[in-house]
């Protein structure tokens, strides 16, 4: 395995896709990514372009609310945040800008970047099926057949006032259509083990704890608990396994975290630098060692943790399209009562 720190740290490599700069300058970046590893990220830049990064962190909401409210005097720069709905909403919001980076078209998928170039994906989660191997003999292999009445009473999900499953509907809509994904919401409902409640982390604890049998949860909560003490998943982790839902189909779904250069930006020759910065080998290698999660741009390394997931196919959809699904998305988990 090559890791982070074997990685591509040549700088002299990695300022050929977001250049060099001469002078001490400023970036102002507002980031709701909480992980303390991202850290690594910003002295990595700022050691190679001498770009001193000003950080404003908190909740992604919070921060767009705040960004509006600044308006033309905001000093953001760049918006970090999770989850393609997230980043959907700070369009939607009048908060970002469309921007021309050649770097960031060549080396990030078209499918994970935002259809006016006001956003783009740096780092990918897949969000898949883990289950009781010793309990399961037969788990469902695709997201539609959760609701199969077969696995009635045995399944553990987030709420619907969680991003992540707001944006899995929302694709589930785009490729099965909204009467087949109204169908499957509810049949989820019907076979909830309990309320929906807790993070992934904690569907991941309600598997080995015996509160349900199957969960659904991005791969890099999974991922840490391998590498890393997680309480409540890590001692018997042995007993979870998983798989990558849809693989005969459209593939398993895909969450984000990205970011876009901010609508009002005093710094903008520099938010874009910073952009095409986390897309270089070097920072893409780090969102996987350092987090556990998958590079946005094919071909980079995994982490030893990430890796031991296995290979999978990915739902290549359009992620642009998906989010217009959105408010569709919540109207069904309105209608059928998923909490």
């Amino acid at each position: 395995m090559t890791t982070f720190t074997q990685a591509t740290l040549a700088f002299a490599a990695a300022t050929t896709l977001f250049g060099s700069a001469a002078v001490a300058q400023e970036l102002n970046l507002y980031s709701s990514r909480h992980y303390d590893t991202d850290e690594r990220l910003y002295t990595d830049f700022t050691e190679a372009t001498g770009i001193t990064i000003n950080r404003i962190e908190g909740k992604a909401d919070e921060l767009i609310a705040r960004m509006r409210a600044e308006g033309a005097n905001s000093p953001a720069d760049v918006l970090l945040t999770v989850d393609t709905s997230r980043l959907e909403r700070a369009k939607d919001a009048g908060v970002l800008q469309s921007i021309d980076s050649a770097v960031l078209e060549e080396r990030i998928p078209g499918n994970l970047q935002d259809s006016d170039n006001q956003w783009f994906g740096f780092s990918q989660r897949a969000r898949i099926i883990f289950y009781d191997k010793n309990e399961v003999t037969n788990p469902p292999t695709d997201y539609i057949s959760l609701a199969d009445p077969a696995y009635k009473g045995m399944i553990c999900h987030r709420s619907s006032s969680n991003v992540y499953s707001q944006t899995l509907l929302a694709s589930i809509i785009e490729n099965h259509g909204a009467e087949a994904a109204k169908e499957w919401a509810a049949g989820m409902v019907a076979n909830f083990a309990r309320d929906p409640e807790g993070g992934d982390t904690d569907q991941l604890r309600g598997i080995i704890s015996g509160q349900c049998e199957i969960s659904v949860a991005n791969t890099y909560y999974f991922a840490r608990a391998l590498r890393i003490d997680v309480d409540g998943v890590s001692s018997d982790i042995d007993q979870i396994s998983w798989i990558f839902p849809a693989q005969e189909a459209e593939g398993a779904h895909m969450n984000l975290s990205g970011g876009g250069v901010a609508a009002h930006a005093p710094n903008r020759e520099n938010a874009i630098k910073f952009l095409e910065y986390l897309s270089s080998d070097q920072a893409q290698q780090y969102f996987s060692a350092g987090n556990d999660e998958f590079p946005a741009v094919p071909g980079v390394t995994l982490s030893e943790s990430v890796a031991k997931l296995g290979e999978f196919k990915a739902d290549d959809v359009n992620l642009s399209d998906v989010t217009k699904n959105l408010p569709e998305a919540q109207k069904i988990f309105n209608e059928v009562g998923w909490k």
